[in-house]
């Protein structure tokens, strides 16, 4: 039995500003005692809260690569060369006190590898994403010609998978301010293949930006939005009363604003890009007020976008948004857990240990949200 006095914390939904001793006791908390309770075996810490979750990564990407002909080529690369890759970006996620991450899907079934060997970090697979031919999406999906190949493709994956991903719309034009292409599966069709998923136990989420896409998705019943970009009221209120989750990575948006020179964007462009952020975070405000499930997950593995600091970076966009510390933390704490039924790491008596240490209280400075001293976790 050991004991862990944090001088504030955060238990998954409030915050507490007074000292706490939490009791462990084989791989459990096994009470939560207001004030310093020194028992012998102590460890002390400035801040604690739930092991973090990144709701949205894709484990075999570098996201500190930037020259675009090296991603190009990484693609071909040696099924060793992309692991190696993706436990350098464990270690990553770890060191900023994420416990938990959701991989987006990759062709080549390293989220699944990493998913069976890592004791350190919890991975939840997606797997294999869905798409139409030719469309977007080669680089972490399948080709489903048919419905009833995308059906067969559901049943078949729900065997190793933790969340369905669907490929619905393409990636933005930045140069336009639009999505590309239509929506790649229409109404009806989703609604089976999501259907198909419930069915089988399996949550699904949806790559979707642009307002007819985001439609489709949400009255398909899709769990979880990804990205939507081009977002509109209507919409959330739609999701707000459906329940619906929103992941909306700014993160990737925001590094081709930030850093336009990378891809050699235009002012024009890089107006566009602004405008794209603005609505975004306008939409992200909103949904908060309407109570829509938003969940904080990063795109880690895109351009510019690093494991565990991406995280970090979205929840400051989160903040950016007005909303306030506690609402962020639950967006990448409590919310996405609860949402996929994953076992809760709240700081309650009986709950299994998943505790992320900070050497400062982030409730006295954001910054200090990227002051992690690290992740205490039992394992399953």
């Amino acid at each position: 039995m050991r004991t862990l006095i944090a001088s504030r914390w955060f238990d998954g939904e409030r915050y507490h500003a007074t000292p706490v001793s939490i009791v462990i006791d084989g791989g459990r908390i096994a009470d939560v005692i207001p004030g310093e309770r020194d028992a012998g075996d102590t460890q002390r810490c400035a801040f604690v809260m739930p092991g973090l979750v990144e709701a949205h990564c894709h484990l075999f990407l570098d996201g500190g690569e930037l020259d675009l002909g090296v991603r190009t080529r990484y693609l071909d690369a040696p099924f060793a060369n992309m692991m190696d890759v993706a436990r350098g970006n464990v270690a990553r996620t770890l060191a900023r006190g994420i416990s938990l991450v959701r991989d987006a899907g990759d062709r080549y079934g390293i989220n699944h590898a990493i998913r069976s060997e890592s004791a350190s970090l919890e991975v939840r697979s997606a797997g294999i994403a869905l798409r139409r031919p030719k469309r977007y999406g080669a680089f972490i999906a399948r080709e489903v010609a048919t419905l009833d190949d995308a059906l067969a493709a559901v049943s078949e994956l729900a065997e190793t998978i933790d969340d369905l991903k669907i490929i619905e719309t393409g990636i933005i034009d930045f140069e336009s301010g639009t999505v590309k292409g239509d929506p790649q599966f229409d109404l009806d069709s989703l609604k089976l293949i999501v259907r198909r998923a419930r069915d089988a136990g399996i949550r699904s989420f949806a790559h979707c930006s642009g307002t007819e896409g985001i439609a489709v998705a949400v009255e398909a019943g899709v769990d979880s939005i990804e990205h939507g970009f081009f977002m509109t009221g209507d919409i959330l209120r739609r999701m707000a009363d459906r329940g619906t989750a929103w992941v909306p990575t700014f993160s990737p948006v925001h590094f081709q604003w930030q850093a336009p020179e990378v891809a050699g964007w235009s002012p024009q462009t890089v107006a566009k890009l602004r405008g794209i952020l603005d609505a975004h975070e306008e939409h992200v405000a909103l949904a908060a007020q309407l109570g829509v499930n938003l969940v904080a997950g990063s795109d880690a593995g895109s351009p510019g976008v690093e494991h565990g600091a991406g995280l970090i970076d979205e929840l400051f966009h989160f903040l950016r948004c007005g909303m306030t510390m506690e609402q962020t933390l639950r967006t990448a704490t409590s919310r996405p857990r609860r949402l996929w039924g994953a076992e809760p790491a709240d700081i309650r008596k009986g709950n299994r240990v998943n505790l992320a240490q900070f050497d400062a209280d982030p409730f006295d400075d954001p910054r200090n949200l990227r002051k992690a001293a690290g992740v205490m976790r039992a394992a399953s």
